[in-house]
């Protein structure tokens, strides 16, 4: 079993794209937010616990021309609800994060690397920090990360920082990581993750 490394940050701090520099050096990359949205949309328990926990509206129902009945998750929704309200995120927390956590451990154990990488938004928030070894923190300026998360996502400045009062303050974050990329447009994001990751070969 390979070593597992988190990667983590706040909504908008550009941990995907570090990932992408990780895999880039030949390092699996899991994505727990990725894989979370995968579970949620063919997981049949995870799709009835939903739908029990915040009603049938969870999943948008689709039929084609053959009559083959698909409900997708409505993302929409779901964010609207969780993100205004801090309880029904536990649940959604709750119910998620668990059978996430397990694929991670179980991938992990398949892979062959001297370590992988698993990117989350919430390692902390959630308490998934157990069997990570190292923890890798990327920052950036809240204003950045605002403008980032707007322009991606389409929405406004309220709904991001609506989000941004789900996560752990950023300062706070990175002062519980064991290392901190800097992605703040002013630094050069490859040098750093290809220094880091000669350091992890090392210390491994």
């Amino acid at each position: 079993m390979s070593v597992i490394i988190g990667l983590t940050g706040g909504i908008g701090s550009g941990k995907s794209m570090v990932a992408k520099v990780f895999e880039s050096l030949g390092i699996p990359v899991f994505n727990a937010d990725a894989i979370a949205k995968e579970i949620m949309n063919t997981n049949a328990m995870i799709k009835s616990k939903l739908m029990d926990a915040f009603g049938n509206e969870v999943y948008s129902t689709t039929i084609d021309k053959n009559g083959n009945v698909t409900e997708t998750l409505n993302r929409s929704y779901l964010s609207k609800l969780v993100f205004s309200d801090p309880f029904q995120l536990e649940i959604l927390n709750a119910i998620v994060h668990p059978i996430t956590i397990q694929a991670a451990i179980d991938w992990a154990a398949a892979q062959s690397a001297p370590y992988v990488i698993k990117e989350a938004a919430l390692f902390f928030e959630s308490g998934s920090v157990n069997g990570i070894s190292k923890i890798i923190g990327v920052s950036a300026p809240k204003s950045l990360r605002i403008h980032r998360v707007m322009k991606r996502d389409q929405c406004t400045k309220e709904e991001v920082e609506k989000r941004m009062t789900q996560q752990i303050e950023e300062t706070i974050k990175m002062k519980l990581c064991d290392f901190v990329i800097l992605n703040d447009d002013q630094h050069l994001v490859v040098p750093q993750v290809v220094a880091l990751h000669e350091k992890l070969l090392d210390e491994l």
